[in-house]
């Protein structure tokens, strides 16, 4: 198996659009999670994250540049109890309201598919931490089209019990830029979770970020134990 360093990964393409990353501390005491988007439009460019309590949302920094929001704003982040919810989309919404209704995480996207953003159908992507007994797990999702096709919707559920200390996974929704662009293909990638706080981890990965498309960056530490949290956000538009 592969693991690369953020560095290596986030440095490995000019695009990645959007991207989840989720793992265990080197010290195994703290969830750790991130969030960054991406933006070639003026659209997508056109974006902040806003902390609401233990939830984040997206809002456009210019209302008047604000063309067309349904697949822009959205809440990223949201926590269901000892379960904290982080995608690409609405989709946050449809997990966090099912979950509540005792469905699980994978039941709960069957009631959605990628983006309707023709002729790139972006992937939903999601993920899931779950602190219980002391200890944690996760899981991560794509939805994608078929090759393109969107009458034929992929899922794909990835979990993970005990991880492993300094270790995460990163998934995200295009494998570079193109016309129309590529989406993510295979597992989601082992990444080097190094051992520091939250605030060098946030400039690493802010840092690495391709500087003309980066837009936006939420990182949180959760406590496993207690459920404390840590979170820190970062937008080009400040």
């Amino acid at each position: 198996m592969k693991v690369s360093t953020i560095k290596e990964e986030l440095n490995s393409l000019a695009y990645h659009g959007r991207g989840i990353i989720i793992g265990k501390s080197a010290d195994s005491k703290k969830a750790v999670t991130a969030y960054f988007i991406m933006g070639r439009s003026v659209n997508s460019r056109n974006r902040v994250f806003v902390a609401e309590g233990e939830a984040m949302r997206t809002k456009a920094y210019d209302e008047s540049k604000m063309v067309d929001p349904h697949l822009i704003i959205y809440y990223p982040v949201r926590v269901l109890g000892n379960k904290t919810i982080v995608t690409n989309g609405d989709q946050t919404d449809t997990i966090y309201e099912l979950m509540d209704k005792q469905m699980t995480f994978e039941q709960a996207l069957r009631a959605r598919e990628f983006e309707d953003d023709k002729p790139n159908f972006t992937p939903r992507i999601s993920g899931i931490i779950h602190r219980e007994k002391g200890d944690m797990n996760y899981a991560m999702s794509i939805l994608k089209s078929a090759e393109g096709d969107d009458s034929s919707c992929e899922r794909f559920t990835y979990a993970y019990s005990n991880p492993v200390a300094g270790r995460a996974k990163f998934i995200h929704t295009y494998n570079g830029d193109g016309d129309p662009l590529p989406s993510f293909e295979g597992e989601p990638k082992t990444l080097e979770l190094p051992d520091m706080d939250i605030d060098a981890l946030t400039d690493l990965i802010w840092t690495n970020l391709n500087e003309d498309n980066k837009v936006s960056l939420f990182v949180r530490y959760i406590d496993i134990e207690s459920g404390d949290t840590e979170t820190r956000i970062v937008n080009k538009n400040a």
